[in-house]
C-alpha cells in the first residue's frame, strides 16, 4: 500500500521579489498529513514567504510547489490563513464575523450561524457573540480569527506568528486552547514564530532557517505526543528542545555573521 502524497511539497523552490535579493534559495520541503511544522529563525530568512507561496498569494521564482495534490492556487479552498494581526471586520459582530468564510463560499444561513455558535464555543467566546471586535481584547479577537478560520473544516492551516503581539500569559493559554482544538478538528499545520518556546510546545517537527538568502538548515523532532498539557513546559526534557533549539539558531546566526 502506498504512502499518502505530502501535503505540502517543494522542490528546488526559488524566491526573489522583482530584482530585489534572493529570498529563499533551492527549498525544499516536505510536510505530511497531521503534522505541526515550526518555522523559526532570524528576521528575513523567508519564513512569512513560504507561507504565502503556499497559500497561492505569491508564485514560486523557480522550482515547483504541491499543496493537497494540486498548486497552491488549486488548493486554496482547503486551506486557511490566520495573519500576525486578527483581520476581523470592525462593523460586523464576533458572531458575523466567525461566519465570514462560510458566506463567502455560500454556506446555507442555518448551517453557517449553527457552524460558528459551536466554533465559538470551542474557543470561550459564547458570551461576547454580538460584540464587535473593538470591545474585545487582543486575545478575544485572536481566537475569533482561530474560529473562523477553523470554520470552513482547513485540510491546511497556516498561521503567520498569529500570537506575537499577546502578553506571555495570553500567548501560553492560546498555545494550549489550539492544540485543543485541533484535537476536536484535525488539521495540518504550519505555524511562524520568533519563539523557541512555543515552537516546542505546538509542533511535532521544528524547522531552522538561515537568512541571507533563506533556507532550511536543520530540522528538529519533537516528540511529546499530541496530548500536551501547560505542566509540560515545567518539565527537563521541554527545556532541553528549547536548548538545542536555540543552540541551532545561534549557529545559524554566526554562520551569516
Amino acid at each position: 500500500m502506498s504512502a499518502a502524497p505530502p501535503v505540502v511539497e517543494f522542490q528546488s523552490v526559488v524566491k526573489r521579489y522583482g530584482d530585489g535579493p534572493l529570498i529563499l534559495d533551492r527549498t525544499d520541503l516536505t510536510v505530511r498529513h497531521g503534522d505541526f511544522v515550526s518555522l523559526i529563525g532570524p528576521s528575513g530568512c523567508g519564513k512569512s514567504t513560504i507561507l504565502k507561496l503556499i497559500s497561492g498569494l505569491n508564485p514560486p521564482t523557480a522550482g515547483a510547489i504541491s499543496v493537497l495534490g494540486t498548486t497552491p492556487r488549486g488548493a486554496r479552498d482547503r486551506q486557511s490563513f490566520i495573519f500576525q494581526d486578527a483581520t476581523l471586520l470592525p462593523w460586523l459582530t464576533v458572531q458575523h464575523n466567525t461566519e465570514l468564510l462560510m458566506r463567502l463560499r455560500s454556506t446555507a444561513p442555518d448551517v453557517r450561524r449553527r457552524q460558528a455558535a459551536e466554533l465559538l464555543d470551542l474557543v470561550g467566546l459564547a458570551r461576547v457573540r454580538d460584540y464587535y471586535p473593538r470591545q474585545l481584547s487582543g486575545g478575544m479577537r485572536m481566537r475569533v480569527s482561530i474560529a473562523r478560520a477553523l470554520s470552513v473544516s482547513p485540510e491546511l492551516l497556516l498561521l503567520d506568528e498569529p500570537f506575537g503581539a499577546l502578553d506571555e500569559m495570553s500567548r501560553f493559554r492560546l498555545n494550549e486552547e489550539l492544540l485543543a482544538l485541533r484535537q476536536r478538528t484535525p488539521f495540518t499545520a504550519i505555524f511562524v514564530t520568533h519563539s523557541v518556546a512555543e515552537a516546542v510546545f505546538l509542533s511535532n517537527r521544528i524547522l531552522v532557517m538561515g537568512a541571507h538568502p533563506g533556507r532550511i538548515a536543520a530540522e528538529v523532532a519533537v516528540d511529546f505526543g499530541l496530548e500536551r498539557k501547560r505542566d509540560l513546559r515545567g518539565e527537563h526534557a521541554f527545556q532541553d528542545k528549547i536548548n538545542e533549539v536555540t543552540r541551532l539558531l545561534h549557529s545559524v546566526e554566526e554562520e551569516a555573521a
